[in-house]
């Protein structure tokens, strides 16, 4: 007689419990720890003025340039890139700096993202094999049983 549940009794073993409980707490503990952070980096002063360059049209003076240790601690735009770029308000002229990101970070980036891909190719494939191994393992075995029966 077959059951009416449609999650088979394999998902209820301690080792795929265990699997899919570190699965869904990397993913929430990335998700969760991200909004906390980002939480953290919010200004507490009271009172800050908008930007120029959010207001108005601007002239990029200095292209985007990594942070000198210097800038890094005296210049809140160095913070969230690490990379700041000079601009020019066009209307009250006033010189700010501008947090942007570089072309430099952006591929490094890029190649962070694909080698974290090929890896986690490389392991699924791996695991795919000795699932499938395990499985040709099963059914040889089931079919010598059969054959010994006779």
């Amino acid at each position: 007689m077959e059951s009416d549940c449609r999650i088979s009794m394999t998902c209820f073993r301690p080792r795929v419990l265990a699997l899919h409980l570190l699965f869904w707490g990397l993913i929430s503990l990335r998700v969760f720890g991200a909004a906390l952070l980002s939480d953290e980096k919010a200004p507490v002063t009271g009172v800050v003025s908008t930007p120029c360059w959010q207001v108005e049209e601007f002239v990029v003076s200095a292209e985007c340039a990594q942070c000198n240790a210097f800038q890094t601690k005296t210049l809140q735009a160095c913070s969230p890139t690490g990379y700041v770029e000079l601009i020019n308000c066009a209307k009250s002229n006033k010189d700010e700096y501008k947090s942007c990101r570089s072309a430099l970070m952006e591929e490094r980036l890029f190649w962070k993202f694909e080698g974290a891909m090929i890896g986690l190719t490389v392991l699924f494939a791996l695991l795919v094999v000795t699932r499938q191994r395990s499985l040709d393992r099963l059914a040889s075995e089931k079919v010598r049983r059969q054959i010994e029966s006779i």
